[in-house]
């Protein structure tokens, strides 16, 4: 409970969008390392775990685990189950947790072959271990035609965002940014990303949360909003705005004759569009997903969707029943790039118009449902005697 405290104090008092991905109460400016032997790992959401043991001179063992990134970044970095044969001895280096003294936050991992696998780091199979890939592992097949026979644009397929890796690949300092930027010149780096718009601080005014101010209940709701309220730490979708590009998902579309299914590859969300119809029902059930219709205007596919669950809209901002969303999808023939524009008005908790916009391209893995568990607020120093 006192963690869970200490953590909801950050976070709110930050009032930013909640990225999983957070240090939480790691000690990232500090560094430990540690040894023993590989007695498991979780190749999960929101975050992967290593497990490993040591046995002192006495022969007292003590039980550790160390926090990955989550399983779809690093399943599209090379990362896989059979890398991590259990029973090896393993040497840890690590960032402490200065709540749990056996939990860490994983910097570099190396192996008794003499194999070393950093936080960020890029890999490729490679005889009697890995070998590190400073960019992206391999170049995704764009190769496609741009139209279907039917003359619309061809978007079916697999689909990632480019990934985002911090400069210093053990991940505790650089900031991040783009994986085809790796190697450039920190100057002339863009900078990096991953996910959809959040809370936007300002000098002076108003603070705003894309692009709009909060309404009075919006503003109540976002001063009020804990760590339980966040979908994501139960495993939950928090937004189709939200979850489409965050964290480096690998999505699917299928278009068939009359829906366009969307497969959000964060959470497993599923969406179907249904193009065949000009309204919406007035007996949809309410969903996270929400009722989607869409219709190409030219070569953009607009989605206009309601009929939502009263959910989370990108934390801390809530949304209603109200909700109503607005997407276009164009794809650029040249480079493959499909870019997503959204905008979504709640009168309920939002004073104008939530606007933003995301970029993917064809993906370098397929897509895959992954298991999510939130270990996050895990006392291991006492689950790990268990």
């Amino acid at each position: 409970m006192h963690r869970a405290l200490i953590l909801v104090a950050l976070l709110l008092s930050a009032r930013v969008a909640y990225a999983h991905h957070g240090a939480g109460t790691f000690e990232l400016n500090k560094s430990i390392k540690l040894s023993g032997k590989l007695t498991r790992i979780d190749l999960i959401n929101p975050h992967s775990w290593l497990y490993f043991e040591s046995t002192d001179k006495s022969g007292k063992i003590s039980r550790y685990r160390c926090e990955m990134r989550s399983v779809h970044v690093l399943r599209r970095s090379g990362w896989s189950k059979d890398l991590f044969p259990i029973g090896q001895q393993i040497n840890i280096e690590a960032s402490p947790d200065r709540l749990d003294p056996n939990s860490c936050y994983l910097q570099t991992i190396l192996f008794e072959n003499g194999s070393r696998m950093d936080r960020y780091g890029q890999y490729v199979k490679a005889s009697g271990g890995v070998q590190e890939v400073r960019g992206p592992l391999k170049a995704p097949n764009t190769k496609r035609e741009p139209r279907r026979p039917t003359g619309e644009p061809n978007i079916h397929g697999d689909w990632a965002p480019e990934q985002v890796v911090m400069v210093d690949p053990r991940g505790v300092g650089g900031g991040l940014v783009p994986l085809s930027q790796i190697n450039q010149p920190r100057g002339e780096r863009a900078g990096g990303g991953g996910g959809a718009r959040g809370a936007r601080g300002q000098a002076t005014g108003p603070r705003t949360y894309g692009g709009t101010e909060l309404t009075e209940a919006g503003e109540k709701a976002a001063a009020s909003f804990a760590r339980d309220d966040n979908p994501r730490f139960r495993c939950e979708t928090t937004s189709i705005v939200f979850d489409w590009n965050f964290d480096g998902p690998v999505n699917r579309i299928t278009q068939n004759k009359d829906t366009i299914v969307l497969q959000y590859g964060q959470l497993g969300l599923k969406r179907t569009i249904y193009m065949d119809l000009k309204t919406h029902p007035p007996n949809a059930k309410p969903s996270r997903a929400g009722h989607s219709i869409g219709r190409w205007e030219g070569d953009v596919l607009v989605v206009d969707t309601t009929a939502f669950l009263p959910g989370v809209l990108n934390a801390p901002v809530r949304n209603s029943d109200k909700l109503h969303v607005v997407e276009r999808f164009s794809l650029d023939p040249t480079t493959m790039a499909l870019t997503r524009r959204y905008e979504a008005d709640d009168t309920v908790y939002l004073k104008g118009k939530y606007t933003g916009s995301d970029t993917i391209y064809p993906a370098d893995a397929p897509y895959s449902p992954e298991r999510c568990q939130d270990l996050t607020l895990l006392d291991y120093s006492k689950a790990g005697q268990k």
